[in-house]
């Protein structure tokens, strides 16, 4: 049955791939705000974000990504979500997005609006309103 299983029952927790933990940690923590919660030496550190667990974690691989890693919903706070991202030097990502239509660095597809950035190593991050 659908849903009933353990891993349908169990919190799951993003993993992000980075060169540089220290240059991660600035970046999650100081720009995007995010409560470190934990560190495993040199290799991981642990944020929160809501009831999300974000694993950042040293790779060679880092960056390689070439699809959204991670994406926060943020309801009707889109705008001042991005204009406060800008404020803190992150630059917005622009994309050929079919069904989509841009305005400044918003994707708007009906209700829904959405934007794209990257972390320092080149992950893909979003954040979605609708």
């Amino acid at each position: 049955m659908p849903g009933t299983s353990l891993l349908g029952t169990t919190n799951a927790a993003a993993m992000l791939a980075v060169r540089d933990l220290e240059t991660a940690r600035r970046f999650y923590q100081d720009t995007l705000g995010l409560t470190q919660v934990d560190a495993h030496g040199d290799e991981v550190i642990v944020f929160r974000s809501g009831d999300t667990l974000i694993n950042v974690y040293r790779s060679q691989f880092a960056g390689t990504n070439q699809a959204t890693a991670l994406t926060w919903s943020i309801r009707d706070q889109l705008d001042d979500v991005i204009a406060s991202l800008r404020q803190k030097g992150v630059a917005f990502e622009h994309y050929d997005m079919p069904d989509m239509t841009r305005e400044g660095d918003v994707y708007r597809c009906g209700d829904m609006r959405a934007a794209w950035f990257k972390d320092p190593d080149g992950n893909i991050l979003s954040v979605v309103s609708g």
